[in-house]
C-alpha cells in the first residue's frame, strides 16, 4: 500500500541523495498519511530534511511508512492536533520506544517535537519528548541538524545538553516545574543544571519567502491541491486568538518575487491552488494576486481561500472565487454583538457583514460560512440574542445565500490576552439556544463538540502534571468521562480539571508555561486584557 500511495506524488523539489554517514530520521505525522501530507509545514519540514546530503529521512504516518532505518537517531512529529498525542505514544510503542523520555536509554533515538500546539504549550506533553522546536521551523530545524551533528558521537544527556543552547530549541528533561504544594498551582519552573537558559524563546522566520507545498498527491485530504502561504500571522490581534498572538509579527510574501512565480509553479502539476493564511486578503497586494489569477488562460483552476476577513469581501473576490470553482467563503465575525466583538478586539461593524453576504451573492457564490463562538469573557445573553438578530438580517441582506454558522466554545489559549479566562460553563446551553433560534431561520448550525473544547482547554492550560492525565486517559479510552476518570485516580497528585479548564486565574500567578517566551510579554497581555475588559457602550 505504501508503495503506491508514495508512487502518485508529484514532488517540487529535488531529494539528496544521502550520504553514508547521514544522520538516520524518521519523521512522522501523527494521523493518516491523507491528513498527514495536507500539512504545509509537515511538507516544508520533510522537505527541508530531505534535501540535505547529511540526513537520510523516512516519513511515518499512522497508516503507512517509508522504509524505516532500523537505528534511528532522531525520530520526530508535527503536532497540529492536540488529541493526535494518542498516536504519538501509539507510534512511540509501535517502534519499540518508551514514551516518557525519562525511560529512554542510550540506544533509543532523541523524539523532538514541533508545530502550533507544542509552542504554544509544550507542557503537558514534555515528558514525551526530549526536545521540542518552538515556533517557525525554518532556520531553526536546520540549526538542530548542525548542532546534532558536532555532539553526534556523545553521550544522550551531552547531546540534549548542546541542543539545549539553541534559541528556540526547549528540552523539558532539563527544566523542573515546582508547585505549592501536589496539588496545587505552579510556582515556577527552573533549569536543572547549570548553563541552561532560564527561558526559551520561539524562533521566528524573517523573510519574504513563505511556505509552498512541495508535494502534489491525489491522495491528500484535499485532492491534488498546491498550497501557497500568502501571509503568516494576523494583524487583527483578537483577544483570544492563538493563531494571531503566537505568530506575531505578521509577515506577507513578496507577490512578484514570490507568490506569482509559486503559483506558476505549482500550476505546472496541479489545476488546484490553496491561498492560505490566517487573514489572506489583508495581504497589501492581494488584489494584484487575485487579477493574476483571474485571468483567462486560468478558466479551469480551482481556486479555495482559508478565512477571510469579513470587511475584504467585494463582489469582485466573490466573482473571481464563483468562476474558479468556489461555491462559497468563509469570514470569522465570532458574535452578532457589536459589544463582544469591541470587547475581543474583532474590527467589524455589522453593517460591513451584512455588506460581505451581499457581496459574496452578488458576485456569484451560493453561500457563506460564519465561524462563531460561545462564551467569550463578558458575554450576556443580551449578546446571544444579537447574533440572531444579525442573522435575520443577513437573511434579508442576501435573500436565498446558504448562511451557515461554524460555533465554537471560547478556549483559553497561552501567549493571549485572554489565557486567565476560563471556559463558561454555560457554554453547551448557548449552542443550543443557537440550535433552537438558528435552525427555524433557515441558518445551518454546525457546533463543535463541548466536550472536546473541555479536553482542549485542559492541554491548553495544562502544566506539566497533565501528561499523566493524557497517558490515563488514552487507555480509559478517550472520551470526556476517560478524562475525568484519570483525575480521579490521580487525585492528590494534581489540581481537579476544573482548576484548568472553568477558572480564573489570578494574573498575578505564574503560569505553566512562564518560562517559554511567546511574541508579548505578560505585561503587554494584561494591558490588552485590560483594554478588552474596560469596554463599555452606553
Amino acid at each position: 500500500m505504501a508503495s503506491s500511495e508514495f508512487a502518485l506524488e508529484q514532488l517540487l523539489f529535488a531529494p539528496a541523495t544521502p550520504d553514508p554517514d547521514a544522520v538516520r530520521v524518521i519523521y512522522a505525522f501523527p494521523n493518516t498519511y491523507a491528513v498527514g501530507i495536507t500539512s504545509l509545514g509537515y511538507q516544508v519540514i520533510w522537505s527541508l530534511l530531505a534535501s540535505r546530503r547529511d540526513v537520510a529521512v523516512s516519513r511515518l504516518f499512522t497508516d503507512l511508512a517509508e522504509p524505516l532505518p532500523r537505528e534511528p537517531e532522531l525520530f520526530g512529529f508535527s503536532l497540529s492536533w492536540e488529541l493526535d498525542y494518542v498516536h504519538i505514544l501509539a507510534l512511540l510503542e509501535r517502534h519499540g520506544i518508551p514514551p516518557r523520555s525519562e525511560e529512554r536509554e542510550e540506544a533509543h533515538p532523541l523524539v523532538f517535537g514541533g508545530g502550533p500546539v507544542l509552542t504554544a504549550n509544550p507542557e503537558p506533553f514534555a515528558e514525551f519528548f526530549d526536545l521540542i522546536l518552538l515556533g517557525d521551523g525554518e532556520g531553526l530545524l536546520e540549526k538542530m541538524i548542525e548542532v546534532y551533528r558536532e555532539v553526534r558521537q556523545g553521550s544522550r544527556a551531552e547531546k540534549l545538553q548542546a541542543l539545549a543552547q539553541v534559541p528556540g530549541i526547549y528540552v523539558p528533561g532539563l527544566y523542573e516545574p515546582q508547585y505549592r504544594e501536589p496539588d496545587g498551582p505552579v510556582e515556577k519552573v527552573l533549569p536543572k543544571v547549570a548553563g541552561i537558559p532560564s527561558s526559551i524563546r520561539k524562533h521566528t522566520f524573517r523573510g519574504n519567502t513563505l511556505s509552498v507545498s512541495t508535494v502534489v498527491t491525489p491522495k491528500a485530504a484535499w485532492e491534488s491541491i498546491y498550497m501557497v502561504e500568502v501571509v503568516r500571522s494576523c494583524p487583527e490581534m483578537c483577544r483570544f486568538c492563538l493563531a494571531s498572538y503566537l505568530t506575531l509579527p505578521f509577515r506577507v510574501a513578496d507577490v512578484e518575487g514570490h507568490l506569482i512565480p509559486a503559483v506558476e509553479r505549482g500550476l505546472q502539476v496541479t489545476q488546484r491552488i490553496g491561498l492560505l493564511g490566517a487573514s489572506v486578503t489583508q495581504h497589501p497586494q492581494f488584489e494584484q494576486l487575485l487579477e493574476h489569477l483571474a485571468q483567462d488562460r486560468f478558466e479551469q483552476v480551482r481556486l479555495s481561500l482559508a478565512s477571510v476577513r469579513t470587511a475584504t469581501v467585494t463582489p469582485r473576490l466573490a466573482q473571481v472565487l464563483s468562476r474558479r470553482g468556489s461555491q462559497s467563503i468563509t469570514v470569522a465575525i465570532e458574535s452578532g454583538s457589536e459589544q463582544l466583538r469591541q470587547i475581543i478586539n474583532k474590527k467589524l461593524s455589522n453593517p460591513e457583514i451584512l455588506a460581505a453576504a451581499a457581496h459574496a451573492q452578488a458576485g456569484g457564490l451560493k453561500g457563506i460560512k460564519f465561524y462563531g463562538m460561545v462564551g467569550i469573557p463578558a458575554e450576556t445573553q443580551a449578546d446571544l440574542e444579537a447574533t440572531v438578530d444579525l442573522f435575520q438580517e443577513l437573511k434579508k441582506a442576501a435573500p436565498g445565500l446558504r448562511l451557515t454558522l461554524g460555533c465554537s466554545t471560547f478556549v483559553p489559549k497561552a501567549h493571549t490576552p485572554f489565557q486567565w479566562h476560563g471556559v463558561d460553563p454555560q457554554a453547551e446551553k448557548k449552542l443550543q439556544f443557537f440550535q433552537k433560534h438558528l435552525r427555524p431561520l433557515g441558518v445551518e448550525l454546525r457546533p463543535e463538540s463541548y466536550s472536546w473544547s473541555v479536553i482542549q482547554a485542559l492541554i491548553s492550560r495544562g502544566d506539566r502534571r497533565v501528561g499523566k492525565v493524557l497517558q490515563l486517559a488514552r487507555d480509559f479510552g478517550e472520551s470526556l468521562g476517560s478524562y475525568r476518570r484519570a483525575f480521579k485516580a490521580l487525585k492528590g497528585q494534581l489540581p481537579p480539571l476544573d482548576y484548568y479548564v472553568h477558572s480564573h486565574w489570578d494574573p498575578g500567578d505564574p503560569l505553566p508555561w512562564q518560562h517559554i517566551e511567546g511574541p508579548l510579554t505578560p505585561e503587554r497581555l494584561l494591558q490588552h486584557r485590560q483594554e478588552a475588559l474596560s469596554v463599555r457602550i452606553p
